[in-house]
């Protein structure tokens, strides 16, 4: 079995976020930053159980609830002015891509 491509984006996702979350506040760091890691490892945990499960639905919605909810705090992450705006960009483009990613699977799999 090949591995799952938006497992390894969110893989990628993650790595990139470390770097960017290295560089907040250290108020921040145990607060939203954890949060915002919390959240990005929550998506990880839902895409490998969405790919052992039979029955997906239930489990590819969370996957989109997290993902919402983990967009919410890096936009919150960037209007309290803790990530630059390009490395906003970058993160968001991980995003839009994980988003597309899983819409895809979810219409894949209401057959």
């Amino acid at each position: 079995m090949e591995p799952l491509k938006i497992k390894q984006k969110i893989e990628d996702m993650i790595a990139y976020a470390y770097i960017v979350l290295a560089q907040f506040p250290k108020s921040e760091k145990h607060t939203l930053a954890a949060e915002i890691k919390r959240s990005m490892f929550r998506l990880l945990e839902l895409v490998i159980a969405c790919n052992k499960k039979y029955f997906k639905k239930t489990t590819m919605q969370e996957l989109d609830v997290e993902l919402d909810v983990l967009r919410s705090y890096v936009r919150l992450a960037v209007n309290l002015k803790f990530v630059p705006l390009k490395k906003y960009e970058i993160w968001a483009g991980y995003l839009t891509e994980i988003g597309k990613m899983i819409g895809g699977w979810m219409k894949s799999i209401r057959v």
